[in-house]
């Protein structure tokens, strides 16, 4: 009973985080070369931003209070590298995208060279969430 709390906020973390994470993973994928869809994630985000951040405190909260050792190192750099990605996207995209919005400038296309930092950080999305699941995993088979 004494890891109930913690291994609840670890799932419903994922839940809540990653759930928001591929919503909008998905949406600026598409958003590229749409400006249908890049206009929806600009709509999207403004939900997806805070879950995110929401899923992450109660997955770091859950994972801080039950791993050791080395899984506790991985996934404490994992979860760096998770918190820099989001603060890339809150600070620097996101603001753009809402400046362009206030703008009525939605629709357009994101320049290239922001499209391609996005894919990156999509990139370290997928690895990093999903890679915490994996790790989560191991954990609850030992």
């Amino acid at each position: 009973m004494i890891f109930f709390i913690p291994l609840l906020f670890i799932m419903a973390g994922f839940i809540i985080g990653l759930g928001a994470v591929t919503v909008i993973d998905i949406h600026g994928f598409l958003g590229r070369h749409s400006s249908y869809w890049t206009e929806a994630t600009t709509r999207t985000h403004k939900v997806t931003k805070p879950l995110i951040w929401i899923g992450m405190l109660l997955f770091t909260l859950g994972f801080l209070l039950v791993y050791r050792g080395d899984l506790l190192v991985v996934q404490s750099i994992i979860a760096l590298v998770m918190i820099m990605n989001g603060l890339f996207l809150s600070f620097k995209v996101s603001p753009f995208l809402l400046k362009r919005e206030r703008e009525g400038r939605s629709q357009e296309l994101l320049p290239t060279r922001l499209q391609n930092q996005i894919v990156v950080s999509f990139i370290l999305s997928f690895i990093s969430w999903w890679g915490s699941v994996v790790i989560f995993v191991l954990f609850l088979m030992h």
